[in-house]
């Protein structure tokens, strides 16, 4: 009876220890050799939303999965405006504007993953995860010779399994700090005063390519956002690739070292 009872308080223990230290993990670690995932107690994962810096520098996106009536024009507006963006695309928008995918690889704008039919990412297996993220970036690599290194979950939509999977497949999932709600049709100057009122240092705002307002909107809110001393570059060169960390909040820090 005596061995019984030790056993059992030490398996506790052991048990609250192990508490203890999922508790204490409560971030996703990036360090020089790739990332390094604590999944203690299902720990949740999550993706970058912005990033900690105290330069002035953010990054646009678009996310591209239905029509391209206005993706010229947004092409236009940010030659003018000198600046480079990361289009986020679906395969499905891919394979039926070709030539589109092309002209915004040569104006020098990165392009990323937003999966191959649009899903809940959270609701795939891992076999099925992979399937939307290859047939998408195999299709992108195919027309602009590179396959793509970051991804955006349809409808921000994610959970461990995705985060890991794509990590695995050295992809990065990207989601936003500023949503423009362009999507919401609420006009011009609604989208140009909630971009130019939540816009930060680090911060990485959301646009729809096809959004009615969007390409009304955008050369104000680019020159105001420049005018404030803002550089806006594509997504890739905004993150940090090693020696980080994401908070609770999903923004990613630099690793003390």
């Amino acid at each position: 009876m005596k061995v019984i009872l030790i056993r059992r308080s030490f398996i506790t223990k052991m048990l609250i220890l192990l508490l203890l230290i999922g508790v204490s993990m409560i971030y996703t670690v990036g360090v020089d050799t790739g990332i390094l995932s604590v999944f203690i107690n299902n720990e949740k994962q999550l993706p970058i939303y912005c990033v900690e810096t105290e330069e002035k520098r953010i990054a646009i996106s678009f996310d591209a999965a239905w029509g391209a009536d206005y993706t010229e024009e947004l092409l236009r507006i940010l030659e003018e405006h000198e600046v480079k963006t990361t289009f986020f695309l679906v395969a499905f928008w891919v394979d039926t504007y070709p030539d589109m995918v092309k002209k915004i690889a040569e104006k020098g704008h990165e392009i990323g993953n937003h999966s191959a039919k649009h899903p809940k990412m959270s609701q795939l297996s891992e076999e099925q995860i992979i399937k939307e993220l290859k047939t998408t970036s195999d299709k992108i690599e195919a027309l602009i010779g590179k396959p793509t290194v970051l991804f955006r979950p349809p409808f921000g939509d994610y959970n461990n399994r995705l985060i890991k999977t794509a990590r695995d497949m050295g992809i990065t999932t990207i989601q936003w700090d500023v949503d423009s709600l362009d999507y919401k049709d609420y006009g011009r100057d609604a989208i140009i005063n909630r971009v130019c009122s939540k816009v930060t240092n680090g911060s990485i705002v959301l646009f729809h390519n096809n959004a009615t307002y969007t390409k009304d909107a955008l050369p104000i809110i680019l020159d105001k956002l420049q005018a404030e001393g803002y550089k806006i570059v594509p997504i890739s060169e905004l993150i940090m690739s090693e020696s980080y960390y994401i908070d609770h909040t999903g923004r990613q820090r630099k690793l003390d070292n």
